[in-house]
């Protein structure tokens, strides 16, 4: 074996760092920290530890995602009130315990818009939901006395207003975070905004930005200049002091927030310099605290209204009830605020509550329509709502007396009565006036109702009988044509088939039903409309949440022929011009109409109407403490009230006002055969008449007095205008008679008639 083939035997490894570097290719170990360098987190773990805090933070925030759902909105957020207009959009009144009418975005103005981003968010379309920066920045300025600021988006205050509340706690500042977020994502920015302009408070008990325009400007949101919208977004930071009314000490810094809000406008190039130099602070009204209450005639008109809307099912009670409904009426403000100073003027400047006893218990109630269209242009409920709660023009209590006779007569035409004899009941008809005349042809029992002050007229026409507001003619008459047709009629004229004490009787002619203000408001506007009658309505328009709802239509019937109603008229002119009605001709106006008193003097009424304006006034009696109506005798240092008296007196001034710059006309009427007015007869007849007698060639005959009769008492009648001359017409069917005999009512007084003890019948 050659040396080359040997085996070569390995050189042996240094050792040293060369070794140690060799074995097993391992580094050197490092050497260990020691002393305070032990305490310095290295790189490593500072990494470590922000993953980690990252981690769990993601964690933590999608765990509140996940669990923090948006929640319904809390019920003080959604409620509203009901607000109640003027047919020109005036506000009336408000009802609900939050006074607040949400709006769509759309109806506020642009730059009013831009005001409350101004001051409250002015990223609000550009950021998300939560704005870290501004937080940081509204603490900053809290710390440093730049004022204090929120923190919260725009986004932020709906979700604290809307879905939870104003509590400061941890709990809900989180769940404030993750709702916002949310919404965010859900929502539109302008959807978002729409309702935190609705449910801010802007002081004044004022929620939401409609109802914040009305309480400082008195004007719809619509209206509001860039300078009051200024003054709503300044009063968002404080709305209690920055109120320079309530707080005039604090104008300083109501003003300064007030500019800082028109500067920001300027800044985000909202406004421009020279509008905003020259924008001055839009100084607000006084509050007024009974704007959004019930007081004056506020509370009589809600609660018709909201009785019209449910009684005709437009509405029911819990639906209206949950709010937020804009009610438009059909009442004119200027007619309303004329009928309030006739009651005043010509009524309540002569109570003397403490001075006269009697005078506490004087009420007044009155409403006006429009014989056209049905609606109601005027109504009043009392002196005041919160001192008396019963609306006077809508209940249904007290006896309507001698108005209703001339449904009798409107009955008598409609049917082509005939008197017992077989005439045809014209208003040149002549009928016995002999006081407590038993009534003939009646089956139901002795009936023989006394006139007024017991005055006996002997013969005298329908003409005439309605003038003096005969009641033994009206009486007869309602025999005559059959009680149960003239009960029909006055239902067709607009009375309610419901009406208490509306029965078929002689002496249904003598008024004892009890309809109200309203009810007789509206069937003479039946007879001012050549008798087509239309339902009254008080609602001119009704929405929420600027979407309307849709009214039943007002449709109008024929209730009876144009010649039973314009003849009726016929007659009732003759009341304004010759009768008891006579004060009415204050009114400046041609005018027909009718008064009426119930029985014990318990009530007073004038109903009337002009070609275009149909009107009732009724003045009452009712003790304030046990709610007993009582007589009207001494109110007012009178011996008694009568329709001619007050009512008329009322009713004129009204009419008057209400009518103001507009043209005044006659009548265009139609009448029956036979209805105008004879020429002035010769020498008077003298035989005596029997129940009804043949037309007599007399004047106006001269009363008589006659002895008290055995029988019951009812009330007296008024008469009517006069016309030309003309024969009757053929006869037509007879008048049938149904019922039984009933406790006569008291009539319509005259104005200068004598006082009556209570037991007697009267006007």
């Amino acid at each position: 074996m050659s040396s080359d083939e040997r085996p070569q035997t390995p050189e042996p490894v240094q050792q040293g760092a060369q070794g140690k570097e060799g074995k097993k290719g391992r580094k050197p170990k490092r050497p260990r920290r020691t002393g305070w360098r032990r305490l310095v987190p290295t790189w490593r773990m500072l990494l470590g530890t922000l993953l980690g805090v990252l981690l769990l933070c993601a964690g933590l925030f999608a765990l509140g995602y996940a669990l923090v759902d948006i929640p319904a909105a809390n019920s003080a957020a959604t409620a509203q009130s009901n607000v109640y207009l003027y047919a020109d959009g005036t506000p009336i009144a408000r009802d609900g315990e939050v006074n607040r009418e949400n709006v769509p975005l759309a109806q506020v103005p642009e730059t009013v818009q831009h005001t409350v981003l101004a001051a409250e968010d002015r990223d609000f379309y550009s950021e998300s939901a939560i704005d870290p920066k501004a937080m940081l920045r509204a603490a900053w300025n809290t710390v440093t006395g730049k004022g204090k600021q929120s923190g919260s988006t725009i986004t932020q205050q709906y979700v604290k207003n809307y879905y939870l509340g104003q509590e400061q706690t941890i709990s809900r500042k989180v769940k404030e975070f993750f709702i916002s977020i949310k919404l965010d994502r859900e929502a539109s920015k302008d959807e978002i905004l729409e309702g935190y302009l609705n449910t801010s408070y802007f002081g004044r008990n004022a929620y939401g930005i409609q109802a914040a325009a009305q309480a400082y400007y008195g004007v719809d949101v619509q209206h509001l200049t860039t300078a009051q919208g200024a003054y709503l977004a300044a009063l968002l930071n404080a709305p209690s002091a920055y109120d320079v009314v309530a707080h005039p000490e604090n104008k300083g810094k109501a003003v300064a927030r007030w500019n800082y809000v028109l500067d920001g406008m300027v800044k985000e190039k909202w406004l421009d310099p020279a509008t905003r130099a020259r924008t001055t602070f839009p100084m607000p009204d006084e509050a007024h605290n009974s704007q959004a209450g019930l007081s004056g005639q506020r509370g009589y008109i809600r609660d018709a209204v909201r009785d019209y809307i449910v009684e005709h099912k437009i509405l029911d009670e819990d639906t209206l009830a949950t709010g937020g409904f804009r009610i438009t009426t059909t009442l004119q403000r200027k007619k309303q605020d004329a009928f309030v100073a006739a009651v005043e003027k010509q009524l309540m400047s002569k109570i003397d509550k403490k001075g006269r006893a009697a005078d506490r218990n004087v009420r007044a109630g009155g409403a006006s329509i429009d014989p056209r269209t049905g609606k109601v242009l005027a109504m009043y409920g009392g002196i005041d709502y919160t001192q008396q709660y019963v609306n006077n023009a809508t209940r249904r209590d007290y006896q309507v007396g001698s108005t209703f006779k001339p449904f009798v007569f409107t009955s008598a035409v409609e049917h082509g009565s005939t008197t017992e004899d077989g005439r045809v009941i014209t208003p040149n008809t002549v009928y016995d006036g002999t006081n407590a005349r038993p009534v003939q042809g009646w089956d139901g029992g002795y009936y023989a109702p006394e006139n007024e002050d017991e005055i006996s007229y002997g013969p005298l026409t329908v003409r005439e009988a309605t003038d003096k507001s005969v009641n033994a003619v009206y009486a007869q008459m309602a025999v005559d044509v059959g009680s149960d047709k003239v009960k029909q009629t006055a239902i067709d004229l607009g009375l309610p088939a419901s009406t208490p004490d509306l029965t078929a009787s002689p002496s249904i002619a003598l008024g004892p039903a009890t309809a109200s203000v309203l009810d007789m408001t509206e069937a003479y506007a039946t007879l001012a409309n050549h008798g087509r009658h239309g339902t009254y309505t008080l609602l001119g328009g009704l929405s929420k949440d600027g979407q309307k709802i849709g009214l039943p239509e007002q449709e109008t019937s024929r209730a009876v022929s144009r010649e039973s109603a314009d003849t009726t008229t016929a007659i009732l002119q003759s009341v304004v011009e010759d009768g008891t009605g006579i004060a009415a001709q204050a009114a400046g106006r041609p005018a027909a109409g009718k008064t009426g008193t119930a029985e014990e003097d318990t009530a007073a009424w004038f109903a009337g109407y002009t070609p275009d304006l149909a009107t009732v006034v009724a003045v009452m009696g009712q003790d304030p403490d046990t709610a007993a109506h009582t007589p009207l005798y001494g109110a007012a240092g009178l011996p008694r009230i009568n329709g001619g008296g007050f009512p008329a007196q009322i009713w004129a001034q009204y009419t008057r006002k209400a009518l103001a710059g507009t043209p005044a006309h006659d009548f265009d009427l139609e009448l029956e055969e036979g209805a105008e007015e004879p020429p002035p007869p010769p020498a008077p007849e003298t035989r005596e008449p029997s129940g009804s007698t043949s037309p007599s060639t007399s004047g106006k005959p001269t009363p008589s007095h006659s002895p008290t009769p055995t029988g019951p008492t009812s009330p007296a009648t008024d008469s009517p205008t006069t016309t030309a001359p003309g024969p009757d017409r053929p006869a037509g069917r007879p008048g049938g008679t149904t019922g039984g005999a009933e406790e006569g009512v008291l009539n319509n007084l005259t104005p200068t008639s004598p006082r009556r003890s209570p037991q007697s019948a009267h006007h």
